[in-house]
């Protein structure tokens, strides 16, 4: 694989409010502990990437913002590098794809938890695109 695919750049990121409102309105959700993921699959797409990400840690159970920080960075990380292979099992009919993902844990995890719970969630979305998209 080359450098490029493991990189996460601007197109990558899901920045308008509109489609995050739309996100959370009509999209679906389930989790795999500590990360829950919300997603629907977008008609129009908002730019050349298949997937546009996003990513919360909740301030109300990490008040310090260095703490989110580090979760995010963690989340940030294990979705740069299991990326290639989400984006390899992923429908050829799906335009492009909203996510969020949110982390629910209570405390700061380790990497390989994040990374181990990363991979299992994406598997299970990818297998949900294409249901859907059947």
């Amino acid at each position: 694989m080359n450098k490029k695919s493991f990189s996460f750049r601007r197109e990558e990121r899901l920045k308008s409010r509109k489609t995050i409102d739309k996100l959370f309105r009509n999209g679906q959700s389930f989790g795999q502990f500590p990360l829950r993921v919300v997603w629907m699959e977008m008609e129009t797409p908002m730019g050349s990437s298949p997937v546009q990400f996003a990513l919360t840690v909740p301030k109300k159970k990490f008040k310090r913002a260095s703490d989110r920080n580090r979760i995010r960075r963690l989340m940030r990380e294990a979705y740069r590098l299991q990326k290639p292979q989400f984006y390899s099992h992923l429908p050829e009919q799906l335009e492009q794809l909203a996510m969020m993902l949110i982390y629910t844990g209570k405390e700061i995890p380790d990497y390989q938890t994040v990374e181990i719970a990363m991979k299992q969630l994406l598997r299970r979305l990818s297998k949900k695109c294409q249901k859907s998209t059947r």
